[in-house]
């Protein structure tokens, strides 16, 4: 069993940066594709950034793109979503989460190990 534990979320104003970190525990991540979602309050769940096994792809909603850059150390079991140029439309929970693909699927059910999430609040 996998436990995912993100952290580095918080209240940052409009054009600022944050950087989260998930760190995984229990098995080890290596083979398997991450990803970051997000769910602002009264809307769906939405596929942020994903990267494969070994870090050499990453697949990014078109909101984020150019703005958010997704990394991997999988030494440290950890994923990573550098988060620059915020909006107050990044608002929102942000979860990681891993599954058996290889990084190239942005839809949520396809990551069935999953973090509790860490808030972002981006005032405009």
């Amino acid at each position: 069993q996998v436990q995912l534990v993100e952290s580095g979320g918080g209240f940052v104003q409009a054009g600022g940066s944050l950087k989260l970190s998930c760190t995984a525990s229990g098995r080890t991540v290596n083979w398997y594709g991450l990803g970051w979602f997000r769910q602002a309050p009264g809307k769906d769940r939405e596929f942020v950034a994903s990267i494969s096994r070994n870090g050499g792809s990453t697949y990014y909603a078109d909101s984020v793109k150019g703005r958010f850059t997704i990394s991997r150390d999988n030494a440290k079991t950890t994923v990573y979503l550098q988060m620059t140029s915020l909006k107050p439309e990044d608002t929102a929970v942000y979860y990681c989460a891993e599954g058996p693909n290889f990084g190239r699927s942005s839809m949520y059910s396809d990551y069935p190990y999953r973090g509790q999430g860490t808030q972002v609040t981006v005032s405009s």
